[in-house]
């Protein structure tokens, strides 16, 4: 039987308005933890954070890497530890869109996103004892390849190719982590196909078709059951490994590459690099503590 951690533990949780996430930021929030939420509309976000007794919440466009940065800024001025980052946000886009800031939604909001979110609350998560990142992927990804040449699909775009893409960057970089996270716990995981509104945001036959999907799917509630298992647990899991259905799965063998995982930071911390000031990974990881020991 899953042991579950006791004592409130600071969460937070991305894309949880709607679908999956809001019922894992429900549900850990039900457990006594203190949880965060991070979401676009003010309103809904705010109405949410309400709804499911979360700790708080923030503004966001993932999507913008100065969005990304403001928020987690928001967030360490509030914490001084953070036990459980969920990666949750994401979506798919049927016609190839870009951020303010340039760069193709997908691989901005999907994959970038996470990356830099993690790394702007990495002080955080090793400051604190027995932290972990749960980062929310797909099967998809096993139809995925990274582009390293044109990861914006500025020639030939395909929304799904994109979406699978991305997830796989998911994998990898939740693997990479695991490697380079001096402690921090680091896990990715296929929560299933869902009703959560997935593709919706497309309209047109693609939302039409989603719309039919979704009745034969799993609920929200179901789906969230690997992300509040890894979210939770005390079993001894191996760090970044992938999970379906609560349990190690193999993924791709292109989710196993570790040079392409490597590769694949180096190419993201480039980007977050020329969207803003970023530290680099050693002036993170140098003259951290966890909370109790002299600093």
């Amino acid at each position: 039987m899953t042991q579950v951690q006791s004592g409130p533990k600071v969460v937070l949780v991305t894309g949880a308005t709607n679908g999956i996430g809001q019922v894992t930021a429900r549900e850990l929030a039900r457990q006594g933890n203190q949880v965060v939420i991070v979401g676009r509309d003010p309103a809904r976000t705010a109405a949410v954070a309400q709804q499911i007794g979360a700790a708080g919440h923030l503004l966001a466009d993932l999507s913008e890497m100065s969005q990304v940065r403001r928020a987690t800024d928001e967030f360490r001025e509030r914490f001084d530890r953070l036990d459980v980052l969920v990666n949750n946000a994401g979506a798919m886009f049927q016609q190839r869109r870009e951020t303010q800031e340039g760069i193709e939604m997908t691989w901005a909001l999907n994959h970038l996103a996470p990356f830099l979110l993690t790394r702007e609350l990495m002080s955080l998560l090793l400051v604190t004892p027995g932290s972990r990142v749960v980062t929310v992927a797909s099967a998809a990804h096993a139809m995925g390849r990274i582009r390293f040449g044109d990861p914006e699909w500025h020639t030939g775009y395909n929304g799904w190719a994109a979406y699978s893409q991305s997830k796989l960057a998911n994998i990898l970089f939740a693997r990479e982590l695991a490697r380079r996270g001096a402690g921090v716990k680091s896990y990715s995981l296929h929560p299933g196909m869902v009703a959560s509104g997935f593709a919706h945001n497309n309209g047109g036959l693609l939302s039409q078709g989603y719309r039919v999907i979704d009745r034969f799917a799993l609920s929200p509630e179901q789906g969230a059951q690997t992300s509040l298992y890894l979210a939770t647990t005390q079993d001894q899991l191996p760090n970044g490994a992938y999970f379906d259905r609560c349990a190690v799965a193999r993924p791709s063998a292109r989710a196993l590459d570790d040079g392409a995982a490597a590769r694949l930071w180096q190419l993201s911390k480039n980007y977050v690099q020329a969207t803003g000031n970023a530290r680099s990974w050693s002036e993170i990881l140098q003259n951290v503590r966890p909370l109790g020991q002299d600093q």
